[in-house]
């Protein structure tokens, strides 16, 4: 069977079934065949060595001639026996003391012993340039001399980058520093200095502050202002201003009237001031390029910021006017002449209806840009510092109008106690404001998942793939301003990774390494090499999908393809 292992030692593993008509543990054969020798024992508990009997053996020939028969040796008292079965064992059998028939079925096989890597296992190790001169205190010029190996790079602007064997550095870092105490010793040193160098950084930026606060900061903000001046940024600023005006227009209305549905309204305007210069804080945020600390950016700040404005405008909007409200059933007191107060609340309804025009547009452009409807857009809450100032500036509308009506009810009566209601209808109508936006910011910030139509077409993209057999656990994350993240598990077909690496390698030299296959050795190294470039082969099939992924969904930023 094995002619290549019939001219050396080799270690037998064999298996050994006995059938019994009585159940005991299972029996234990070892052996081994070198040049001169056969041996093999068998190894029975010892409460069922007096149940069992005569046995047959069955060998497998590793001398190459086809025979199954045991080799033949002077002191073998079972050489004259039958090749496959032997009746009566004699005095010097290894299976003497057997009193029933058993049967016994031994295979002979070659195995490679298994390695034990242990808990932990570095050798094969790949570390890049920059992590061997950090960790290991090495120059440039010591990681010349080591091996360089090629590898696929995991960005998407370079094809390949350059690492070295973790071995080989450890090596090297001994081979510089003397030891490993030393070695410690420069990098506790190198630590010190690092930390001295970030607090020098942190004293120049407060010095550079300081002295951009004193002479003016002339360095350009383009950027920043070009975010403010479209999109979500303009229906922001110019809602600032307006209900900025609109605060102080109706605190000077209220001083003079007294009125608490003018209150109410003035509240209003300060809670929707704050709360849409804490959206312009988010989005001026939400623009920051991504860090080491934050991988995938500061898109979420917008949901942060609108998520505060909604508990702004419940705590002082809504609260506020329901105290007012309240205040003014319990001690009603007489109103002045509203004149001046109506005029404030039409100024108001034109700015605040303007603002509203601007946010409406605004929605309906993104939305038509994302293919949804005007009120899937806000219900999904895509655009989350645009839905405050729609939301806001509605119910801004909808209060002066309220507001307008009860305190004509009041200076038709003359009963204060509609001016009141007035109040509470409008704090309502902030609560009710204030718990929208709280409710889909929060959806937001959890991780929602896109609509099924959406998935299912990223879904059937990558199926379509003849590498790809199947597809499983599908998540794709709306992480907001249009970003998705896409996780999957796929089931790669082997065959075609494998056949893609074979039509780019000689098929002849294959051949002929396989020819050149004698030993188990041989077949590990064979193996070894080949079963690495196919790995290689299925990472580059992985980035791939996902190159083409993110090209035919420029929403899809974050890609994340799982081997299953």
């Amino acid at each position: 069977m094995f002619p290549s292992l019939a001219h050396r030692p080799w270690q037998v593993f064999c298996r050994v079934s006995w059938r019994h008509k009585a159940s005991f543990p299972q029996p234990q054969c070892l052996g081994w065949q070198t040049a001169s020798a056969f041996s093999l024992w068998f190894s029975p508990p010892e409460r069922s060595v007096a149940s069992l009997g005569a046995g047959r053996v069955h060998f497998y020939s590793t001398s190459g001639n086809g025979k199954d028969v045991p080799p033949k040796s002077p002191s073998d008292p079972t050489e004259k026996a039958p090749a496959k079965s032997s009746t009566t064992p004699t005095s010097g059998s290894p299976l003497k003391g057997l009193t029933k028939l058993e049967t016994i079925q031994v295979k002979v096989r070659a195995v490679l012993k298994k390695r034990e890597y242990g808990s932990k296992y570095t050798q094969n190790n790949f570390i890049t340039a920059v992590r061997a001169m950090n960790e290991f205190c090495l120059k440039p010029s010591d990681l010349e001399q080591l091996r360089k190996i090629r590898r696929r790079s995991p960005h998407d602007d370079t094809e390949a980058f350059t690492v070295f064997l973790r071995s080989d550095v450890e090596a090297k870092a001994l081979d510089v520093w003397g030891s490993q105490e030393a070695l410690t010793r420069e990098r506790n040193l190198r630590k010190e200095v690092e930390r001295e160098y970030q607090e020098n950084i942190f004293r120049s930026q407060q010095l550079l502050k300081e002295y951009k606060d004193f002479w003016g900061n002339t360095k350009p903000r383009s950027g920043q202002r070009a975010t403010f001046l479209q999109g979500p940024g303009k229906v922001v600023m110019v809602a600032i201003c307006i209900n900025g005006l609109n605060f102080f227009f109706k605190l000077l209305a209220w001083i003079y009237t007294g009125s608490a549905s003018m209150f109410s309204e003035a509240i209003h305007s300060l809670a929707d001031t704050c709360n849409q210069a804490l959206l312009a804080l988010g989005i001026s945020q939400s623009i920051r390029n991504p860090d080491a600390v934050h991988p995938y950016g500061f898109s979420n700040m917008r949901y942060i910021a609108s998520l505060i404005s909604g508990v702004g405008i419940f705590m002082m909007g809504a609260g506020l006017s329901w105290y007012h409200g309240i205040m003014g059933l319990l001690h009603p007191a007489p109103i002045e002449s509203l004149l001046w107060a109506y005029c404030i609340l039409a100024g108001s309804l034109v700015s605040e209806g303007a603002t509203l025009l601007v946010a409406i547009n605004e929605i309906k452009r993104s939305a038509h840009q994302h293919g949804l409807s005007f009120y899937e857009y806000v219900m999904q809450s895509r655009d989350p510092s645009t839905n405050v100032v729609l939301l806001e500036d509605t119910a801004a509308v909808l209060g002066v109008i309220l507001a307008a009506g009860c305190m004509g009810m009041t200076s038709l009566t003359g009963n204060p106690y509609y001016d009141s209601l007035g109040s509470l209808g409008v704090g309502t109508l902030l609560g009710t404001v204030s718990a929208f936006l709280i409710y889909t910011n929060t959806e937001a910030l959890l991780g929602r998942s896109i609509q099924a139509e959406r998935v299912q077409k990223l879904t059937e993209f990558l199926e379509n793939d003849p590498a790809v057999r199947a597809i499983h656990d599908v998540k794709a994350t709306d992480m907001g301003l249009s970003k998705v993240r896409f996780k999957a598990e796929v089931d790669f077909d082997g065959r075609v990774v494998t056949r893609s690496y074979l039509e780019k390698q000689d098929i002849d030299q294959i051949l002929n390494d396989i020819q050149q296959v004698k030993t188990p050795e041989d077949l590990e190294n064979f193996m070894l090499k080949h079963g690495e470039n196919i790995i290689d082969t299925l990472g580059a099939e992985v980035d791939r999908l996902e190159k083409e992924l993110k090209e035919r969904n420029p929403e899809v930023r974050h890609v994340d393809l799982e081997i299953l």
